[in-house]
């Protein structure tokens, strides 16, 4: 009897029925689409908030989910690996250098007295890449180089500003609702659409 319970026991732990009432592996693992998604809309409105597929309350302020920026990185840096280039130590320091400047900046503007913590600036930061991830999927079918028609090129470019106006979008307008800089709102995007731009042309070119 303790042998088959044994067996039992190893096969619910490594096989895919799992237990009664276990949560899925990917909200095990802080995995949540749902927030994901939430975060994508760049509504204005600070108090927004869902329910993700296990009934937990999803906030679009709470941006301190760091799994989802490390993902989108991640497949960024493999949908460059696919057009043959390897640019992983690129992308992350690009993404590091670019938080690090836009925490400076954004705390230094901000009269919140909190301030803005680095990690939330990395999730939201992170999370507004998702277009970008996108276009670099996008590229791999229609790359961009010396041998590509000038619509191809141009089609590319004008997809890649189009990227980057929508990631300043989503990412500014959760700064202005975590930090209340409504009134700044176009000193926040600028340094904001610097960054993602460097991405861009990173990702296009």
């Amino acid at each position: 009897m303790g042998g088959a319970n044994g067996d039992s026991s190893i096969w619910s732990a490594f096989g895919t029925g799992g237990y009664d009432n276990e949560p899925p592996l990917l909200e095990e693992l802080g995995i949540h689409f749902d927030a994901i998604k939430a975060k994508q809309e760049p509504s204005p409105s600070p108090s927004l908030s869902g329910s993700s597929s296990s009934g937990q309350e999803v906030s679009k302020d709470d941006d301190d989910d760091l799994v989802g920026p490390v993902m989108f990185l991640l497949v960024l840096g493999a949908s460059l690996l696919l057009r043959g280039k390897v640019a992983f130590q690129s992308v992350y320091s690009l993404y590091l250098l670019g938080v690090f400047a836009i925490f400076c900046i954004l705390n230094l503007m901000n009269t919140h007295p909190e301030g803005i913590a680095w990690s939330r600036t990395m999730s939201i930061l992170g999370y507004s890449l998702l277009p970008m991830v996108f276009l670099s999927c996008i590229a791999i079918v229609l790359p961009c180089s010396n041998s590509s028609s000038s619509s191809s090129v141009f089609g590319l470019s004008l997809a890649g500003a189009v990227v980057v106006a929508w990631c300043t979008v989503i990412s500014t307008s959760a700064f202005v609702r975590t930090l209340h800089m409504n009134e700044q709102r176009l000193l926040v995007a600028y340094p904001i659409g610097l960054f993602y731009t460097c991405f861009a042309l990173m990702t296009v070119y």
